[in-house]
């Protein structure tokens, strides 16, 4: 089977002094969560939109779900990633006079399909069914990320990408939104998430550590990840 996701020698400039990405090849298997890491600067949010086709490298080619699309217009590269991705922000990124159920209900009709009993369902599905009716400034951080991925799940997406998804939240809120994710992943969700959390990281069946728009290592191996997860530590406490 090939690959959900292919980079190949994959450049990303955004001006004289900006290499975010630098000649980045790498794939991604379906059903794997792959953790993306590296300090500030590193790509890892410019690598996640291009995956996710919010963004366009300079140079080379990306593959998803069997797509190039590399060379797609913008209107074929957004149709493309409502079919087919999920997105999950550290900033929910929920239109704050809309509803929960509302706020799901859009992803849908951007995809060209309202059906307002699947968006119940999937919301119900992330532990939200009492709170469909409520506007985002009526609902906690954690109730927030959950319609956040809820609005991900809803068009049954091959490819759920998030980015530092527990980030704004507290300890208890992060927790239940991890445990949502691992179930998510167990149930066959093809995951790539960045973080700086090495105990996020560790959840992850793989961890690519990105320098300077390169790849410093990618581990998927127990014994060496670990290894991996403690070095990172170890730099963040430095």
């Amino acid at each position: 089977m090939a690959p959900i996701i292919e980079l190949m020698d994959v450049t990303k400039q955004y001006d004289a002094a900006t290499r975010a990405l630098d000649g980045l090849s790498l794939s991604m298997e379906e059903g794997e969560w792959t953790s993306i890491m590296g300090p500030s600067g590193s790509g890892k949010t410019t690598l996640l939109n291009i995956i996710g086709c919010l963004d366009s490298p300079t140079s080379g080619n990306v593959r998803v779900a069997g797509t190039e699309v590399t060379g797609l217009s913008q209107k074929r590269l957004t149709l493309f990633r409502c079919q087919n991705v999920g997105l999950i922000f550290q900033q929910y990124h929920l239109i704050p006079y809309l509803t929960a159920l509302e706020n799901v209900l859009v992803a849908q009709y951007f995809n060209g399909a309202v059906d307002e009993s699947d968006a119940r369902m999937v919301l119900e599905d992330v532990g939200m069914g009492r709170r469909l009716d409520h506007l985002p400034a009526h609902l906690s951080g954690g109730e927030q990320q959950r319609v956040c991925i809820a609005r991900a799940l809803v068009n049954a997406p091959r490819l759920l990408l998030a980015d530092e998804p527990t980030g704004n939240l507290d300890s208890g809120n992060g927790a239940k939104v991890l445990e949502l994710m691992k179930r998510l992943h167990k149930e066959g969700h093809t995951m790539v998430m960045v973080t700086h959390s090495p105990d996020v990281a560790a959840l992850g069946d793989r961890i690519i550590r990105l320098v300077d728009g390169r790849v410093a290592s990618d581990d998927r191996n127990g014994e060496s990840r670990s290894k991996v997860v403690g070095d990172i530590a170890m730099e963040a406490e430095a």
